[in-house]
């Protein structure tokens, strides 16, 4: 089984949630929670996808959704450090730009 961690931080105004491993289906229940209870909490939502080394379609939808979430509810969610596999699946499908942080908060870059 690939090892998968979600971790979180909290600063002024944000929850950064740092994703590690390989975010597949054994990954959803664990990254959708995670995602949730994030988007609940804070205004501004930040995943630290830099150290992921895989992401597939269900670790999409789980990113996509907590993103709709924090949108139905006024709040934002992004996705920072993008490298690798994962940077081209975010491109490929373009949930990179719909992820993408706004380019005049550079706090949000990583």
């Amino acid at each position: 089984m690939a090892h998968f961690e979600a971790r979180t931080s909290t600063a002024p105004g944000r929850i950064v949630v740092t994703l590690t491993g390989e975010c597949d289906l054994a990954a959803q229940a664990e990254l959708t929670g995670v995602l949730s209870a994030a988007v609940r909490a804070a205004p501004v939502v930040v995943v630290d996808v830099g150290g992921l080394r895989f992401l597939d379609s269900t670790g999409l939808h789980g990113l996509v959704t907590a993103h709709q979430e924090a949108r139905a509810s006024g709040r934002h969610l992004y996705a920072v450090n993008a490298v690798g596999p994962v940077a081209t699946v975010l491109d490929i499908t373009g949930i990179g730009n719909l992820l993408r942080p706004p380019a005049d908060d550079s706090r949000l870059a990583g």
